[in-house]
């Protein structure tokens, strides 16, 4: 009995699945964290049009996009938005270009914002792949 043939489809069938929650898992909670801490949001808002729309919008995207993605329902949608998403909030909000010991590599909010900015975009490769894929789940 061959262990890899006899128990691998089974696993493979909830693999997608699986991986999409791994994909998306953030964003709820970072919804959330928006609901608990509204004044902290509407203070990184300031300055932006329509600062308490854009900031219940964003929430709403981080609500809704992960359960669509998980779902496959519209998934390939949500992911497009969600990516979107990812793209504006990494020029909006993690500008670390503007921190000039970032060009040294110093650590400190520079170097943090080149993380985070980074990280932002591999989300968004990760969503093009669902936007790419087949719309099924598992």
């Amino acid at each position: 009995m061959n262990l890899a043939t006899t128990y691998a489809p089974e696993a493979l069938r909830y693999a997608p699945t699986v991986l999409r929650v791994c994909l998306v898992v953030l964003f709820p909670f970072s919804a959330l964290d928006k609901i608990l801490n509204w004044p902290s949001a509407m203070r990184q808002a300031v300055g932006m049009p329509l600062p308490r729309l854009m900031l219940v919008m964003s929430i709403l995207v981080e609500f809704v996009t992960p359960v669509c993605i998980v779902t496959g329902w519209q998934d390939r949608w949500a992911a497009l938005v969600l990516a979107g998403f990812c793209v504006v909030t990494a020029l909006l909000f993690h500008q670390f270009w503007r921190f000039p010991g970032f060009w040294r590599f110093e650590e400190g909010e520079g170097l943090e914002h080149f993380w985070e900015f980074l990280k932002n975009f591999g989300l968004v490769g990760g969503l093009g792949f669902v936007v790419l894929a087949s719309a099924h789940v598992g």
